[in-house]
């Protein structure tokens, strides 16, 4: 399959960064069906998809007419199967555990053309651990999108032992049509390449809040500040989840055993308080005015 062949994409998952990709692939011209088991996660989602267009045609970035045929573009259901009916690529971007996905990708390729790829936006699971849930191994690949997807440029193609040349070369291709900047990971590793490089800086954050050595802000001052970053790590945590990052630490620990892998007990009780971040209002920073 060739890049003109993908005329149809499903997108499992209408959270945060789902929504954002039906949105990106469907302002690329792609047919979009973005499907979620919980009503209200999808009533969002096309409540964001109403409000982003009209933004944007605001500002001057889209036509009235572009925006119309984009939102026309752009479908939401409840029901798997009429999601996944016909397309030509599905990506995945469901909760960050391991059997859920499995779940998912054996019903994905229950109900997708053979031709399909299967792909995962998963930060954490890499995609050798979902292939053999499917009976085309050689087509599931990891294709991970950033926080938020519709501004980020960045898209990590990961090519694990088991995905087909082909396979990779139609991701790169399909991120490059959507305006990304998509970098080929040749081999699988834990936490990809750039969350490996986040995740180490997180886990010294992290460290160094636990031993009382700096504060939150402090130490989000000293990133932005003293190392360029556009924001500290604890700042960046509230954008992307602490939901997400709990599950991620949790899944992480249950795959190595190895208890430094668990999230530190700061993070876990805001994680036990619902306090996930910005979309909650309260995260390590206060966001309710």
């Amino acid at each position: 399959m060739k890049i003109d062949d993908i005329k149809k994409i499903c997108v499992v998952g209408a959270g945060n960064m789902g929504h954002q990709i039906a949105t990106l692939c469907a302002l690329n011209g792609f047919q979009t069906s973005c499907t979620d088991i919980d009503q209200t996660t999808l009533d969002k989602a096309a409540a964001f998809a109403d409000h982003y267009l009209p933004g944007r045609v605001a500002k001057g970035k889209l036509t009235e007419q572009a925006a119309k045929e984009t939102r026309e573009r752009l479908t939401f259901t409840p029901n798997l199967a009429e999601a996944a009916e016909g397309a030509d690529y599905v990506i995945e971007a469901a909760v960050e555990v391991l059997e859920i996905k499995r779940r998912i990708f054996a019903d994905l390729d229950d109900m997708t053309p053979a031709h399909a790829v299967l792909a995962t936006n998963s930060s954490a699971i890499v995609s050798s651990k979902i292939a053999d849930a499917t009976g085309r191994p050689d087509k599931v690949v990891n294709l991970h999108f950033f926080n938020p997807a519709l501004v980020m440029k960045l898209v990590e193609v990961v090519q694990g032992p088991h995905v087909s040349q082909e396979t990779a070369d139609l991701s790169m291709a399909l991120c490059e049509k959507l305006g990304k900047a998509p970098v080929r990971l040749n081999k699988e590793v834990n936490g990809f390449l750039l969350n490996r490089i986040f995740f180490a800086i997180i886990k010294e954050a992290e460290w160094l809040l636990e031993m009382g050595v700096a504060s939150v802000e402090d130490i989000d001052k000293a990133c932005v500040f003293g190392a360029g970053h556009p924001m500290g790590p604890f700042r960046l945590m509230d954008l992307t989840g602490i939901d997400l990052a709990y599950t991620m630490g949790m899944e992480a620990f249950r795959n190595s055993g190895d208890r430094s892998d668990l999230p530190v007990p700061s993070l876990v009780k805001h994680f036990v308080n619902g306090e996930y971040g910005q979309k909650t209002g309260q995260g390590w920073y206060d966001y309710k005015e």
